[in-house]
C-alpha cells in the first residue's frame, strides 16, 4: 500500500511524459513528410499526395499541440482518428496481425492519443496552467 501511495503521487507526471514524448515523436512524422528532417518519410517520394499532405499537417500540429498540453483533447482525438485511418487503410490490408503489417505503431498512437482524450493533458501543460 505504502509504495501504490507513493507513485500515485508522481502520476499527474507520468502522464505529462507520456504527452510530452508521444507528441513530440508523432511531430517527427510530420517534420519527415513536410521538410524530409530528421530525414525523409520511408514511401513518401518527392511530392505529397493530398491524403499524406493532411496527414502531415495533423502530425505536425497536432503533435506540437499536444507536447505542449493546448488543446489536448481535441487534438488527441482527430490524431487518434487520423491513426485508426491510417491502419486501416494502409496496414489492415497487408495482414491481420500488426506486428507483420508493420501498423503496431499505428495502432499504439491511436490508443495513447485516444487515453489522451480521456485523461486529459495531466500536469507541465498549457492546458492546466495556474490562472493568476
Amino acid at each position: 500500500m505504502f509504495m501504490s501511495e507513493r507513485l500515485e503521487a508522481f502520476q499527474p507526471y507520468a502522464l505529462a511524459a507520456l504527452r510530452i514524448m508521444s507528441g513530440l515523436l508523432f511531430l517527427a512524422h510530420g517534420t519527415m513528410k513536410l521538410f524530409a528532417f530528421p530525414g525523409p518519410q520511408p514511401g513518401a517520394g518527392d511530392t505529397l499526395s493530398t491524403l499524406f499532405l493532411v496527414g502531415a499537417l495533423i502530425e505536425l500540429i497536432g503533435g506540437a499541440l499536444v507536447a505542449v498540453g493546448f488543446f489536448t483533447r481535441p487534438a488527441a482525438f482527430i490524431m487518434s482518428g487520423q491513426m485508426a485511418v491510417a491502419y486501416f487503410m494502409f496496414h489492415f490490408p497487408k495482414s491481420f496481425f500488426p506486428s507483420l503489417n508493420g501498423g503496431d505503431a499505428a495502432v499504439l498512437y491511436c490508443f495513447i492519443f485516444l487515453f489522451l482524450v480521456f485523461s486529459g493533458a495531466g500536469a507541465l501543460s498549457v492546458d492546466n496552467r495556474e490562472k493568476a
